[in-house]
């Protein structure tokens, strides 16, 4: 089985057009060119699930399309997305920002999604994918470390509450990449797909590691690649994998 992370920064591209006419611009006014290409791109990579970060469900920036159910349609694939801010957020209220959401692509062999949230951050979405076999939590932690750790706090609790082997997947927004969540990760009995550390952020100049893919017991990786891609600010992480059968 294929699995693909990417945060895609709300398909607005990576390059000096993301700053103009003004620096930071792209993000209200978009790039429709650059959409084709990842889904193009993740095609090309023919994974069974793809866990997206930073995807707009319908805002003007993105001219009303829900990136999310366009890949979904592209490829073939059953798409689930939520907005990643808490119901009570002041950041639904807001335009652009209010549409702004993650996302799992995956076959029609899905059990069901659950949406779950954080008690603290701005950015409070976890969403959980039951296979037959296995679990899969997508997440986008906060900037602020010590949001973060209480963040891990909740998905430790949520990965303990869970039959099936896990995976955990995500921007974490580690910026001392590994060792940051050195203890989660130990005491949720979780290793790395990425056994090198190697840096995902900026795509331009990979320094941080700030994406991962962690896996548990009853799940063995096969093969780990980090694309050299650059249709957002960060590089996707594509991780092969088997399950043992799940014991019921």
């Amino acid at each position: 089985m294929r699995l693909l992370l990417y945060n895609i920064r709300y398909a607005v591209g990576a390059g000096a057009s993301m700053h103009m006419p003004l620096p930071g611009a792209g993000y209200l006014l978009g790039n429709q060119n650059v959409l084709p290409d990842i889904t193009q791109f993740i095609r090309s990579c023919d994974p069974d699930i793809v866990g997206l970060i930073e995807v707009d469900t319908g805002s003007i920036r993105s001219r009303m399309v829900n990136q999310a159910e366009s890949i979904g349609a592209e490829l073939g694939m059953n798409s689930s997305y939520e907005i990643k801010y808490g119901e009570s957020s002041l950041n639904q209220l807001l335009p652009i920002v209010r549409k702004q959401g993650n996302a799992f692509l995956a076959a029609a062999r899905v059990h069901g999604e659950t949406f779950h949230y954080f008690d603290t951050g701005v950015k409070r979405l976890i969403i959980e994918l039951e296979m037959e076999d296995f679990a899969i939590f997508l997440v986008h932690l906060s900037l602020k470390y010590r949001h973060r750790h209480l963040q891990l706090r909740r998905l430790y609790d949520l990965i303990c509450d869970t039959e099936k082997p896990v995976i955990v997947a995500g921007d974490f927004n580690t910026f001392w990449g590994e060792n940051e969540i050195y203890l989660f990760m130990k005491a949720a009995g979780l290793k790395s797909a990425n056994i090198q550390s190697l840096p995902s952020y900026p795509s331009r100049s990979p320094r941080k590691e700030l994406d991962f893919i962690l896996y548990q017991e009853g799940i063995k990786m096969r093969h780990f690649e980090i694309p050299q891609v650059r249709f957002s600010d960060h590089l996707p992480l594509v991780c092969d994998f088997d399950v043992a059968r799940h014991k019921r």
